[in-house]
Parts: C-alpha cells; structure tokens; sequence
C-alpha cells in the first residue's frame, strides 16, 4: 500500500499547526520520521532539532550509559533528555503558546547480513497545551518487511502515525491506538505493546490497551504483570521456562491455582528446566473473552485481569485459539523448555479432528506442530460418573485412540497429583453462587480473590450485603 499521500498530509497538518514543536531523535535506522516532515514542507515551524547519533560512545554521551541500546530504558532517557532541553532552551521565549515534544526511536533494522531480530522502541513526550504537564507514550514495534528499505520506510510512517494521534486524538485514546497502523498493514509491523502515561491518560488503564492492541490485529498477543504494568513480551519471556494455562478464569478458582502448583512441581524436575527461572503465564484468547459474540465486555475482562493479578500471575492476552499457534509464539521468544497446563476435557477437545481442519496436514500436523521442541502438556484429571478420569484412562475416538496412547507413552502427557476435594469445582458453578445468598463459592476460589470480588463487586456480588 502506497503510504506517501496520507502520511504526506499528516505530516503537513503537524507542521502548519502553531502549536507543536520538538526534536526528533532516532538512533537505528536514519532519519525515517523526521524525514517526512521535511518533505511535507513548513518543517521549520515543527522540528527545533533533528539528531542521529549511531556511534555507542556519542550516543552515552549524550544520554548516559546503557547496557542495552534497542531498550524501553534507552527509549525513556532519549525521551526525557530531548524533553527537558527544549523546555529549558526555548520555554521563556514560547513556552506561553507553544506545546512541546521531544520524539524518540531507538530500533535495529535488518543487517546487511539479515537473520536479526528487526524491532524497537518508538515513543513520544509531549504538552497537550502550552506549559501543561507533560504526556507520553511508549510503543515497541517489530518490522516485518524483508528488506531494511522496506523497514526503515514503514517505521516513518509508524512514527508520524504516532505522532500525529498524540497530538490530535490524545482524548480518545482507542482512536490513538487505531490510528497507529494507517497507511500500514500487520504484515509489515506488528506493535506488541503500548503504554500511555502523563496527565491527558490519567484515566486509561493501560491493560486495556493491551487488549485494544490483540483486539485489532496489531499484534497477536499483549502481555501485563500482577502490578498492572504491561510488559513486552519478548522481554519478559527471553530465556525463561514457561508455564502456561489457559482457561476463561471467570473467575480463578482453586483448582487453577492447584493445577499450576502440581505442573510448576514436576516441571521443575525437568533436567532442561534446571538453573532457569520459570515464569506462570495465565492466558486468555480472544475467542473466550468474546465469548462467541463481537464485543468483548470490558468489565469482565478487568475483573477477570485483577483476579489473575491477585493471585500473583502474570498474563497474556493472545489470539491463538489453536494450541499449536501459541506453542510457536512461545517457541519463537524463547529458548527455554514450555510447558501448557489444562484439564482431561481440555486434552480431549484436542483429539476433535474438526478443531485442525485448517491445517493441510490435519489432526497430525496439529500435533506435531504442538509438541515440538519437547513441549510437554500437564493434565489434571476430571471426574465422570463419579470416578477420576485421568491420562491413562483417557478415552477418545476410536480410530484416535493408537495416536493418543502413543503420545501419552512417549511423555507428551504429563499426569497431575490432585486434591480429590477439588474436582467437583468448576468456574461455571461458582459465576452462578456469586450473586446468590449461597456462600459456598468463597471456599472454591483463593482467598485474594475472594477478597477483591467482594471488595469490586465483581460477577454481581453484591457489596451491600
């Protein structure tokens, strides 16, 4: 898609507008943004300073050391830098009609020899009006084109997106995050996170736009900690063993809980788990929190956020309602051992041939797609009919049955030590008591997160009771 005219305008309308001006600084890739701006004509009354500064020696030098240059932390002291300067140069003379910002990149885009990891860190500080408190927000982007051209052209166009949402749809910061990809397609970047911060965001709850962000297709999957920060996912799951759960965690219950403990047990006696740190993920698709509709409901979904929170998780939002797809998202972003954690009638739904027909290869492909690279599934076991049915006696279609047995013999199903007590709970059965006089769901869910529905008033507890 030819980005020029649209981008072209925006820049235009940026630099005809009195009230903008700032530095543009980018490190990693040239002068991408600013060089639109200069195209668009009037850059004069926009950019007070442009700046590159490729060298790791000039670039301390004026931002102060760092371990690591392609970082939040680089991106943050570049921003805060070039902020303050403009403030302190130019604020007794225009500081009464002027809103200043200081934009910022710092990115790695392919290398002449290729085969890196191209992304960034993109953001902006910025006065919503003259001599206001600043605002800022951060994005890290991954450039997906295949030629440094290609990257370097759509990492501008990001940029004046950016820029331009932040001065003129600061209010409406769903609009801001719709905004950041136009005249761009996913295929090209992918922005995995975003966070807004400053006074015009006082009131936006960033795990939100986490959402607002896998929701849209600008990334597959956005990922927040139990502080309700939300965190880059490549960061946060580099090297790491990983342990996930999925489930609608509507709300958690102490099965979830007991389930990740049992898993973390004997995933930690892994020898290929020895001397790394394991992080619990819990995960919910976007197929589950639309629950069969379009919308997702907001509230529900931030109940369901500070439940996971209470219970100390961290969690992912993603769009991979195949298990396989997950898998490889971890895979990608890690080099550590993964494990998934789910209940028999989870496992079971995997051996339904209908829930693989997207792939050429079927049920089959599915499967070795999912358990490669030694991913073990951790199972806990269901009762039925008034027994426990565990994976050894998990049945399945009978033309299935030789695949499943195999598996489950070479180890890529991992049975679950369980507390008997435990397996009459499901989520279903306590969503139902919570509204009711019936106070029996208290025991079925950890005891912080009994406290928390108690004090929101979440699933209709009614807190006047």
């Amino acid at each position: 898609m030819d980005a020029g005219v649209d981008t072209l305008q925006k820049a235009l309308q940026i630099n005809l507008d009195p009230r903008w001006y700032g530095t543009i600084a980018e490190i990693g890739a040239g002068q991408e943004v600013a060089r639109w701006f200069f195209r668009a004509g009037g850059a004069a009354g926009t950019v007070a300073k442009t700046m590159s500064a490729y060298d790791m020696a000039v670039s301390d030098a004026v931002y102060g050391k760092s371990d690591r240059y392609v970082s939040k932390g680089r991106l943050q002291a570049m921003l805060d830098h070039e902020f303050q300067l403009d403030v302190d140069r130019l604020g007794d003379d225009r500081g009464d009609e002027t809103s200043f910002f200081a934009f910022a990149d710092t990115v790695v885009a392919r290398s002449y020899r290729g085969g890196n990891e191209c992304h960034g860190w993109m953001g902006v500080k910025f006065q919503a009006h003259p001599r206001d408190e600043p605002s800022q927000v951060v994005l890290h982007v991954r450039m997906l084109d295949d030629e440094a051209a290609l990257q370097q052209e759509a990492l501008g166009v990001a940029g004046v997106n950016l820029l331009h949402a932040a001065f003129f749809q600061h209010h409406q910061p769903e609009r801001l995050v719709e905004s950041l990809l136009d005249r761009l397609t996913t295929g090209r970047i992918e922005v995995d996170l975003i966070e807004l911060s400053g006074i015009e965001f006082r009131a936006v709850d960033n795990r939100v736009m986490a959402l607002k962000l896998v929701q849209l297709g600008l990334s597959g999957a956005a990922m927040f900690g139990p502080d309700r920060n939300v965190l880059q996912p490549s960061e946060v799951l580099r090297k790491k063993a990983i342990l996930v759960e999925r489930g609608s965690f509507r709300p958690p219950t102490v099965v979830n809980i007991a389930m990740l403990e049992a898993a973390r047990a004997q995933f930690e006696a892994d020898p290929a788990v020895a001397g790394r740190e394991i992080l619990l993920l819990g995960e919910l698709t976007m197929a589950n929190l639309r629950a069969g509709g379009d919308v997702v409901d907001r509230r529900d979904f931030l109940a369901r956020a500070d439940l996971l929170a209470a219970c100390g998780l961290t969690v992912l939002i993603s769009d991979y309602v195949a298990h396989h797809r997950l898998a490889a998202y971890l895979a990608w972003r890690t080099d550590g051992r993964i494990g998934m954690v789910m209940g028999v009638p989870s496992l079971i739904d995997l051996f339904d041939e209908d829930s693989h027909a997207a792939l050429p290869g079927g049920i089959l492909e599915s499967f070795g797609r999912l358990l490669k690279n030694d991913l073990r599934l951790f199972v806990y076991p269901m009762l039925r009919d008034g027994g426990v049915v565990t994976v050894d006696s998990v049945a399945v279609g009978e033309e299935l049955q030789p695949l499943y047995d195999y598996l489950n013999r070479r180890g890529s199903f991992v049975g679950l030590d369980h507390r008997p007590e435990y397996l009459p709970i499901l989520s279903r059965d306590v969503l139902q008591r919570i509204p009711t006089e019936d106070t029996s769901w208290e025991s079925m869910v950890p005891p912080e997160v009994s406290a928390v529905i108690k004090k929101r008033g979440f699933f209709g507890y009614d807190r006047a009771r």
